[in-house]
């Protein structure tokens, strides 16, 4: 199974089933959230006249103003999708007040969205296959069986017999992207009233960056067949052959499983332990075996296997580093674990995250640090959304002295990535709340870790 889809089909989504392009087109549809929010502000101040109590009205206007804004961004798809899926891989950080009104949809997010008409389906196959593209089938399904921020896949028989999935890429998927994101970016003051905290500015300008790279399904396919090559026979991964690419449509082998995001839900305990080490170790193993980075970590992307495998999807954002991970951070990972201050504090500044004329305290800067060293630090450690919600609002309060510790740091260009993922990748197992030997995972992954005796 590749996924739960909404196939609830909203009354705004027009008949063709294309994407709105358009910027006046999509900006109208955006446009109706920043005054629907101040609709809702009026209303609820007048409820609190009228004597209903200001946390039951702070309940209600959060409430619905996640239903409308994912149902919008949702119907859009393209950047406006995606933005609301890198959003839902924090929610986890996020105080409950302001996480809970948010969860289900976020979460709802990762794995679904409304589908296009069979007919537009059609069309896009035969521009990219070719007018006899029926004939690779031996069956295929016009119903979706998952959608997401810019394309949508079909279970099909190959003709060879083998159940395959073909990843359709929404027609006008491009320019919704670049719209979305520049209608989003005008609106980022709005996003930062409704969750408080969170800077959304950085996250848009990276979004904008990656785009291009995960439209080409080409591309894709070249990073999805260097992870299937570099983990075939894994007893831990399975990550699907490759069939058949174009640049609007990629087929490859299909995965029954559930969705990261279902365990999530409902997952037991030994699952959430289980699958969450496993989706630390694909993260962390990529860069060493298949000299590639798997750079969009949300769990609608990996899959629970019947057999006990991680299952493994998407590979549109790949950064390519062909030396693994970096030896200078696991060296300064290492020196963090060890309280040598001074010493993560030169290591810093000779990577760059440090400015030259930027002073900082080697202590406060190992404390602000923490939460990046504190998984390393244990034999197993539990990774709970108490946990994270305590660091957030630790980094993000203006009185406390990490803040201001915050706002020197830089962020290298070659770290990017890698930055997104591993604070990714421990939001999402906090949502697991997964009990995780961490500290062997990056022993055995991140060079410039482990010392003598860690690898006996």
């Amino acid at each position: 199974m590749m996924g739960d889809v909404d196939e609830e089909q909203p009354e705004s989504r027009p008949a063709s089933g294309v994407v709105p392009t358009t910027a006046l087109r999509r900006g109208a549809r955006m446009a109706t959230l920043p005054m629907s929010y101040a609709g809702r502000t009026a209303l609820g101040l007048g409820k609190r006249v009228g004597g209903k109590p200001a946390e039951i009205v702070a309940q209600e206007m959060q409430a619905r103003t996640a239903e409308q804004v994912f149902r919008v961004l949702g119907d859009l798809k393209g950047g406006a999708m995606k933005f609301g899926q890198a959003m839902s891989i924090f929610e986890a950080a996020l105080p409950e007040e302001v996480a809970g009104p948010y969860r289900a949809t976020l979460t709802k997010l990762q794995d679904a969205a409304p589908a296009l008409p069979a007919a537009t389906v059609h069309a896009v196959l035969a521009e990219n296959l070719g007018e006899d593209w029926r004939d690779r089938f031996a069956e295929f399904d016009d119903h979706p069986a998952a959608a997401a921020s810019i394309g949508q896949v079909h279970r099909a028989v190959y003709r060879d017999g083998r159940i395959v999935a073909v990843k359709i890429q929404y027609p006008g998927a491009g320019k919704a992207l670049m719209s979305d994101l520049n209608q989003l970016a005008r609106l980022a003051r709005m996003f930062g009233a409704m969750v408080p905290g969170l800077d959304v500015k950085p996250l848009l300008a990276e979004l904008k960056a990656r785009v291009a790279e995960e439209l080409d399904y080409l591309a894709e396919s070249e990073a999805q067949r260097a992870f299937a090559i570099a983990y075939e026979g894994d007893r831990d991964f399975r990550v699907p052959h490759v069939l058949s690419a174009s640049p609007q449509v990629l087929v490859s082998e299909w995965l029954e499983g559930v969705s990261l995001a279902e365990i999530i839900r409902s997952g037991t305990q030994q699952e959430r332990d289980h699958f969450g080490t496993l989706y630390l170790r694909f993260l962390l193993s990529g860069p060493a075996r298949a000299g590639l980075l798997h750079a969009d970590p949300h769990p609608g992307n990996f899959r629970a296997l019947p057999d006990g495998k991680l299952g493994v999807l998407d590979f549109g954002a790949a950064a390519r580093l062909p030396d693994g991970l970096p030896v200078a951070m696991g060296h300064l990972l290492r020196l963090a674990e060890e309280d040598d201050a001074q010493g993560v504090l030169d290591g810093l500044r000779e990577e760059g995250f440090v400015k030259e004329g930027i002073e900082l305290e080697p202590g406060d800067m190992l404390d602000y640090l923490e939460p990046l060293v504190e998984p390393a630090r244990h034999e197993v450690f539990q990774y709970t959304r108490v946990w994270l919600r305590g660091q957030y609002q630790r980094l993000n309060n203006p009185r406390n002295k990490d803040f201001a510790i915050g706002m020197k740091f830089n962020l290298p260009p070659d770290y990017l990535l890698i930055h997104r993922v591993w604070l990714g990748c421990t939001g999402v197992l906090c949502q697991l709340d997964a009990n995780v030997r961490t500290r062997d995972e990056i022993i055995a992954w991140v060079p410039g870790f482990a010392r003598p005796g860690d690898l006996d």
